[in-house]
């Protein structure tokens, strides 16, 4: 299959009413399905004006996804924007990534307000959609690109990321060597799919030729009515989600499988999902939105969980551990951790520079700066990040984002965001200024400009903030200096 969604044809024929996906208040069976996204294709192709980017601005949804396969149907690169981001932050990363076209829905429509690109509204899309033809006849090739996401350089600048059709078709093999899903599972997807676990939970289920069942927005009381009541196989989540669903204390008897991704799943908290899913099998992997699947460790591995253990590498992933000096490390020697294989991203748009930056070097391996080590039996660890990320609750916060929106503020002489430790969350962001400025005014501009999982949680008020011989924020001796409310006021 050379799509991400060529096989929604031969589903159609085969499984013509099967349940493709399903909602709290609508459920689309393949036959219908096939049909939908040959049909926004054949819209989306006729469009005027089309550059080849098409921005999506829209909550979770059948609409979500059926333009967003649709997009890729068409040959075209689908552009999805978080609807929680503010406006700032939203006509940022329009102006990074150029669509030719926002596809949004009336409710949504105001966020792009001052926005100079062209608005279709789904409402009224819905109507013209259903005038196209219900088949799909031009071949797209697999190394064409399909999706672009986010994230974003050291200046806090945000860069968006290409995808090829190939990359993702690779990782669905994952699905069955690594995950040891069968190709018509019933899954659940309980989060957002802005945030790609849960887009390619969901795109993954598709091309297979299973179930999907989709929750608008997250609540653990109705992911576990839905794994009670409906026949869930496979429930996508990040440890946040577990942790909520964990406080109910209500047990599952059937058999399930978990795919946690997005933050460091506590063993403690393994334990307790265990207790209270007496049939569960849990995978837990690495990856990184450049590099996609890297390592999985299963409840069914011989060694059992490994504290500290990221897992071994999947099955088409190759990981080299290097010095400082590009030679390799020995086995236990931490190093900076080096990834090959055929998933990566197509590369970076970044800024004004033309075409797409690869992440590879000249012999195919690509690096996020993630640090670790590898045992004696080939199981990875992760011991820091050279990048700043900070993992809160699966989702990514870039610090540098926080402190450009710090430095705007005229009485802010210098400022640094790091992650603090969190049970529930895994990390939060901490705020650490030098300057006159108030925590509350702070506390203002950073609600006004920054989405409210993105505000710091704690403030810290210094004299001096460290810094490298090279002149940039020493990150860890910050963290050092208010963990010990040295010269903090």
């Amino acid at each position: 299959m050379t799509t991400i969604v060529a096989p929604y044809q031969e589903h159609k024929i085969l499984y013509p009413d099967k349940i493709a996906i399903q909602t709290r208040f609508e459920t689309i069976r393949y036959r219908e399905w096939g049909q939908m996204v040959c049909q926004t294709a054949n819209w989306l192709h006729s469009l005027e004006g089309n550059t080849g980017k098409i921005g999506i601005l829209m909550p979770n949804g059948i609409p979500f996804l059926q333009l967003f396969s649709g997009t890729a149907m068409a040959g075209l690169i689908s552009v999805p924007y978080d609807v929680k981001w503010k406006a700032a932050e939203l006509k940022q990363r329009v102006t990074v990534s150029s669509p030719s076209v926002i596809v949004t829905t009336e409710t949504f429509a105001k966020h792009l307000k001052g926005i100079d690109t062209r608005i279709i509204i789904w409402e009224d899309a819905c109507e013209q959609i259903l005038l196209y033809p219900p088949s799909w006849n031009h071949e797209i090739a697999g190394s064409a690109p399909f999706y672009m996401g986010f994230t974003s350089g050291s200046t806090g600048v945000p860069k968006a990321f290409v995808r090829s059709h190939d990359s993702w078709i690779a990782s669905f093999a994952c699905n069955l060597e690594d995950f040891q899903l069968e190709r018509a599972e019933h899954v659940l997807i309980p989060g957002a799919l802005i945030h790609s676990h849960f887009l390619y939970g969901a795109v993954s289920t598709l091309y297979s030729g299973g179930s999907v069942y989709l929750l608008e927005k997250f609540s653990p009381v109705q992911t576990l009515k839905w794994v009670k009541t409906l026949p869930i196989t496979v429930l996508y989540v990040v440890p946040t989600m577990i942790e909520a669903i964990a406080v109910k204390s209500e047990t599952v008897e059937k058999p399930i499988k978990i795919i946690s991704s997005g933050a460091k799943w506590e063993d403690d908290s393994k334990r307790r999902i265990q207790e209270q899913f007496h049939d569960v099998t849990i995978f837990e992997f690495y990856g990184a939105s450049e590099l996609s699947y890297v390592s999985v460790m299963s409840s069914n591995d011989e060694k059992g969980y490994l504290p500290g253990s990221v897992g071994k590498p999947c099955h088409n992933v190759e990981i080299q551990i290097r010095r400082e000096n590009h030679e390799l490390a020995e086995s236990g020697e931490i190093g900076k951790i080096y990834v090959k294989s055929d998933m990566f991203i197509l590369g970076y748009l970044w800024g004004d520079s033309p075409g797409i930056r690869t992440i590879t070097d000249a012999d195919g391996w690509a690096t996020v700066d993630d640090m670790g080590y590898l045992d004696k039996d080939g199981f990875l660890y992760i011991v820091g990040r050279e990048k700043n990320m900070i993992l809160y609750g699966g989702v990514n916060i870039f610090p540098e984002e926080i402190e450009a929106v710090l430095m705007e503020h005229p009485h802010v002489e210098e400022a640094a965001v790091i992650g603090a430790s969190d049970p529930y969350w895994g990390q939060v962001p901490v705020a650490v200024i030098k300057g006159k400025a108030s925590r509350r005014d702070l506390k203002k501009q950073c609600r006004e400009k920054l989405s409210a999982y993105k505000l710091p949680r704690k403030w810290y008020f210094v004299d001096e903030i460290p810094h490298t011989t090279s002149g940039k924020i020493a990150r860890m001796r910050v963290k050092e200096l208010i963990e010990n409310e040295v010269n903090v006021h």
